[in-house]
């Protein structure tokens, strides 16, 4: 897969990180974005000379728009995009400021949008490219106190479908993943009597790892998922049925 370059955001840690190792492991080069820091340059070379880190705010267009052909100019090429990048700021509607409301917009709705833009018009110069956003079974069920992160995860997966239909004739397909609950540092600050309830929604009787999302995005990314375009793959240990 050496000649396979994929960009993954929000890979310096939790789910981001796992499907940065998976696919280094797997022959990918990477090219890896998150706001920047310590944590990204490290793991980009930790991954070794196939990946790359590059600092970005997800939610500038500018910013986007240069990191993509940065990663253009230096891979030759862009095959696969994982917007995986994501934030919450919860609180209940009633008590929810503007602010409040906009900020996951704007990472989670507006980067996924921003990088699938940006790369697409490189993806169908070259008639082919994978497009994995990562949503959330939030954005399926909804969740009190979440109104703001559940319409960005649900906006993720309408635009899922639409540029399905958009880019299937240049042969780019584009699906997305809802996790569930996903064990990552983010999570461990949860209160346990939350996640003690979440836990007995779960059918399987185990909290994710974010090597259960990472082996799906890679599946997606696979010859295997050619035929599989538009679609949300929920892994959530059956939580939502």
């Amino acid at each position: 897969m050496n000649d396979r370059t994929v960009i993954v955001t929000g890979a310096s840690r939790g789910i981001g990180e796992a499907i940065a190792r998976d696919l280094a492991a797997a022959g990918y080069n990477l090219a890896l974005v998150a706001r920047g820091g310590e944590a990204l340059a490290a793991l980009a070379a930790e991954l070794g000379a196939g990946c790359r880190a590059y600092p970005c705010d997800i939610s500038r267009w500018d910013e986007v728009e240069r990191t993509v052909a940065a990663v253009n100019a230096d891979f030759g090429a862009i095959y696969g995009l994982v917007n995986n990048a994501g934030m919450t700021r919860d609180g209940l509607l009633m008590r929810m400021t503007p602010e409040q409301w906009q900020a996951p917009l704007d990472v989670n709705l507006n980067g996924t949008f921003f990088f699938t833009r940006a790369v697409t018009p490189l993806m169908m110069r070259a008639r082919q490219g994978r497009l994995i956003n990562i949503s959330s079974v939030i954005g399926l069920t909804g969740n009190a106190g979440q109104a703001n992160y559940a319409a960005s995860k649900a906006g993720i997966i309408a635009l899922t479908k639409s540029v399905a239909k958009e880019l299937g004739g240049r042969n780019v397909t584009c699906n997305a993943v809802a996790p569930g609950f996903i064990a990552t540092d983010m999570t461990a600050d949860l209160p346990e009597k939350v996640k003690t309830a979440m836990l007995e929604q779960i059918p399987l009787k185990r909290f994710g790892e974010g090597r259960d999302v990472a082996g799906v995005v890679r599946f997606l990314l696979s010859p295997e998922a050619s035929y599989i375009t538009g679609q949300t793959l929920v892994v959530d240990g059956g939580m939502v049925v």
